[in-house]
């Protein structure tokens, strides 16, 4: 393509859905961090919040912004009750299990038939060490959390055009890759390009630390040898007795890798947010959502309630729900403030007496969209035939990733994370029916577990665009959009302000719904001890 055809610019969200359809989602995942969208938790375990709380607050939404501001403010004193569309708190920190039933949008049901034991995280499956705000309240409830594997270098890298189809170790990919490019980088030192830029000295080290880095022999070539070899893994492995000596394995020069396009697929575990340590909690995620509702206590959260219009004055707030097992019969709750934390993908369809401004803000956020596919085995194979612990293998078909279970390992059954999808994979999963979804999961996954076909038994899936309370996986902010809205969306409006991941810079993680629940919570109870709204 000529640079005649190369805009002058590009909006971020647009440039981040072209990676999605060109590179996958790992690649996708890659740009978002370095774009931005991941960034540092700001939390630290608030104080108590100072002078007592007096009056009454409806909190709109039980996932974990409105949990997090119910459970402080009742500390604090406030009379809080939460209105819950669910007959579950939790939210997106949600974990499906045998038994369960879910209906999505559109009236298709599922059933799900795991074992016992094993479960399906639909939602959020990981939590990285530095989202302190997530770990702390864990840490105070005593819910107990387990390694997550971000990274196996067993696990496999696929595309269907490169290799003959053939999934390729991730442990040989990222060798072949480093190999390749120390071994360049070692011709240009040795042959002095870089005379201009480095001592005599710092060449010498630098063509030691190449020669490790990149498993180069002492000529500092990346081929077949011991070096190599202790990168990418042995043709044989080394054993004991008289047949235990190794055999090497042939590296991919870089050409090919350059053009097999899995490169795409590299780095994504170097990128803050996955980084290792990651955790999980031990049984299902929503192991943290339960543990909420378990101190705020029986009598807080009315399930099953439908918010179809907020309004307020200058004495409280009035919200207008209805029971979804009655619906048509209006029902009200009154309190002197309000938290609303419902996704804006719903709030923005809801009435609801705020400013112009926050009103605009509100419409100005879409949500992205995003499926995924939990499938149950009749026996680990990805233990027991591949070697695989955890960890994630990507694909550039539209199931995007599989997912290995961290815990449970040898044990006779299993759930994978069949399918991931974001971007235009999603919508076309989304437009499927779930049985279809389920089926084009295991089709698809064949290609690098070719055991699916005979070992499957059954499945879940869940497309975000068709979970009735959220209608989308988390808010996709532009810098455009978060310039001109984002301060009007988080500030208070009269006796309302709003809490969740799309009131943070940690979309779409637990962690952003945290930090932006305690920020609105210490604007309402200023608010409050000053006298009233402004």
């Amino acid at each position: 393509m000529g640079s005649e055809s190369v805009p002058a610019s590009i909006s971020r969200r647009d440039l981040l859905r072209m990676i999605g359809v060109a590179g996958g989602s790992a690649l996708m995942y890659q740009a978002m961090s370095n774009l931005g969208f991941a960034a540092e938790s700001t939390y630290r375990r608030p104080p108590p919040l100072q002078g007592t709380g007096k009056g009454t607050v409806l909190i709109l939404g039980a996932g974990l912004a409105g949990l997090v501001a119910a459970y402080e403010l009742g500390k604090a004193g406030y009379k809080v009750q939460v209105l819950e569309y669910n007959a579950r708190a939790g939210g997106r920190n949600w974990t499906l299990r045998g038994g369960d039933t879910y209906t999505e949008l559109g009236g298709h049901t599922q059933h799900c038939e795991f074992d016992k034991g094993l479960y399906f995280n639909p939602g959020p499956w990981r939590i990285p060490y530095h989202h302190t705000g997530v770990i702390d309240y864990c840490h105070q409830f005593g819910v107990q959390l387990e390694p997550f594997v971000q990274v196996n270098h067993n696990a496999y890298m696929h595309s269907p055009d490169a290799f003959g189809g053939k999934p390729q170790r991730l442990r040989a990919v990222q060798a072949d890759w480093h190999g390749g490019i120390a071994e360049l980088l070692a011709k240009a030192t040795g042959k002095g390009g870089l005379d201009d830029t480095v001592s005599k000295e710092d060449r010498e080290i630098l063509l030691e630390s190449l020669r490790q880095f990149g498993g180069l022999n002492k000529d500092f070539r990346y081929t077949t040898g011991r070096e190599s070899s202790e990168h990418r893994g042995y043709a044989k492995e080394p054993g004991g007795g008289p047949d235990g000596k190794p055999g090497l394995s042939q590296p991919v020069g870089i050409s090919e890798i350059l053009k097999s396009g899995l490169w795409k697929q590299l780095g994504v575990s170097e990128l803050y947010e996955y980084q290792t340590t990651l955790m999980q909690p031990i049984g299902g995620m929503d192991a943290i959502g339960k543990a909420f509702v378990r101190e705020l206590g029986p009598q807080v959260i009315r399930y099953n309630s439908k918010v179809t219009a907020i309004a307020q004055d200058d004495r409280g707030v009035t919200v207008t729900y209805e029971d979804t097992g009655k619906p048509g019969v209006a029902q009200q709750a009154k309190a002197d403030w309000c938290v609303c934390t419902i996704p804006l993908s719903i709030l923005s369809q809801i009435p609801i007496q705020v400013s112009a401004e926050k009103s605009a803000a509100i419409s100005a956020v879409p949500y992205l969209s995003s499926a995924k596919v939990g499938l149950q085995f009749k026996r680990r194979f990805w233990e027991e035939d591949d070697r695989i612990y955890g960890g994630i293998s990507t694909t550039d078909t539209p199931i995007g990733m599989i997912g290995y279970p961290s815990h449970g390992i040898g044990s006779k059954k299993g759930v994978l994370l069949g399918a991931y999808a974001f971007f235009m994979e999603a919508y076309e999963f989304t437009s499927l029916d779930p049985a279809t979804r389920i089926a084009k999961a295991v089709e698809f996954g064949s290609l690098i577990h070719p055991q699916y076909k005979t070992e499957y038994e059954n499945g879940m899936t869940v497309a975000w665009h068709r979970v009735p309370s959220t209608m989308g996986c988390f808010g996709w902010w532009t810098d455009e959009a978060r310039e001109q809205h984002y301060a009007n969306l988080c500030s208070m409006d009269g006796r309302i302000v709003l809490a969740g991941e799309h009131a943070s810079y940690l979309p779409a993680w637990q962690e952003g719904a945290i930090t932006s629940s305690l920020a609105a919570i210490d604007q309402l109870h200023r608010r409050a001890v000053a006298g009233g709204a402004a």
